[in-house]
């Protein structure tokens, strides 16, 4: 089951994000962590994190954060997922897939015209499940320091 982050899902939040931070062997200092949940239980801010459960009520197996961002050459909204998490007791049971619908009917509701997101490309196990439900672009993504 597919919802939104509650304020109650801080503790299990917090081991799925730092999970995602170790998967992808971040060594971000824990504010890092304050400063996400700061911006995802602030309406005001444009980061919003789905979650999937196993049941209704039970704590998060798996988070989506995800957020609109402008497309001047289509003169559209789309959205961006930044993250995407899944305990890796859940990997394989269908979690991956709620949360990417969760994250595709988000998208509806908001008026986005796509999801883009971008992963390493030795993510093996996550690409197979992204070529199935996504198209992978010819997109090369870059990183310009300004410090």
């Amino acid at each position: 089951m597919v919802d939104d982050l509650r304020a109650d899902d801080h503790e299990a939040w917090s081991r799925l994000h730092r999970g995602y931070l170790d998967f992808y062997e971040s060594t971000r200092p824990d504010e890092v962590s304050a400063i996400v949940w700061g911006w995802l239980t602030d309406p005001a801010h444009e980061l919003e994190c789905l979650v999937v459960r196993k049941a209704a009520g039970s704590e998060p197996v798996g988070i989506a954060h995800l957020r609109p961002f402008i497309r001047p050459l289509h003169g559209s909204v789309a959205g961006f997922l930044d993250d995407l998490f899944v305990a890796p007791g859940h990997r394989g049971s269908g979690a991956v897939d709620a949360l990417l619908r969760g994250v595709q009917e988000r998208a509806r509701e908001r008026g986005w015209t796509t999801v883009r997101w971008i992963t390493r490309a030795s993510n093996t196990r996550a690409r197979s499940t992204y070529d199935r439900l996504a198209v992978q672009t010819d997109l090369v993504t870059y990183d310009l320091a300004v410090d």
